[in-house]
């Protein structure tokens, strides 16, 4: 099968967005394997124990997706923005669940390994990161959303900056600094706790 194009990605998007049924369904088979590549690079990150496979992750952010009170589609590469948000928040969802599991919850109890620790460790990380984008988003959104798009969306510096509709050198220079603030927020929160 050939790679879909960016045109055709885009003309199901507009269909969609119109509202013509089946435009969703015949969307799904084109963006599926890119979700699924975005997925999978974000478990990578993620805790080696994490319950969320990446169809699962993949299948969650499409049915949040597919509500229609979602913006307006320009493009593939603005879609794909938005789905890297949207899997973002599944991800922090699913790591807020599990934090507050590890608290108390209808857990069984059972001894602590390392293993354990790790996984502990990485939904922290995941959480932390996501409270001091929001704190960057407070400030400088576009930081924050450059930050997202990369980390979360895989999305390369010209699509980002296509994206965000700026040069190529206004998102590297972003993203650096965005990345400094981010490092020193984080280790700056942990050494505080």
């Amino acid at each position: 099968m050939a790679e879909p194009s960016p045109t055709d990605v885009t003309m199901l998007l507009v269909r969609w967005k119109d509202g013509e049924d089946g435009a969703m369904d015949a969307l799904l088979p084109l963006v599926y394997d890119e979700l699924r590549r975005l997925a999978r690079s974000y478990l990578r990150k993620e805790r080696v124990d994490h319950t969320l496979q990446p169809t699962a992750l993949v299948h969650e952010a499409y049915v949040r997706l597919a509500d229609r009170q979602q913006p307006v589609w320009r493009d593939r590469v603005h879609f794909f923005s938005i789905a890297a948000r949207v899997m973002r928040q599944v991800l922090v969802d699913h790591a807020r669940s599990y934090t507050a599991n590890k608290r108390g919850g209808d857990v069984i109890k059972v001894p602590i390994e390392e293993g354990e620790q790790v996984a502990d460790q990485r939904a922290s990380n995941l959480l932390q990161l996501d409270d001091a984008l929001q704190r960057l988003a407070g400030f400088d959104e576009r930081k924050a959303r450059i930050i997202e798009l990369r980390f979360f969306g895989g999305l390369t510096i010209d699509e980002c900056a296509r994206v965000l509709e700026v040069s190529t050198p206004t998102i590297i220079n972003e993203t650096r600094k965005a990345r400094a603030w981010l490092y020193k927020e984080i280790a700056g929160g942990q050494g505080a706790g």
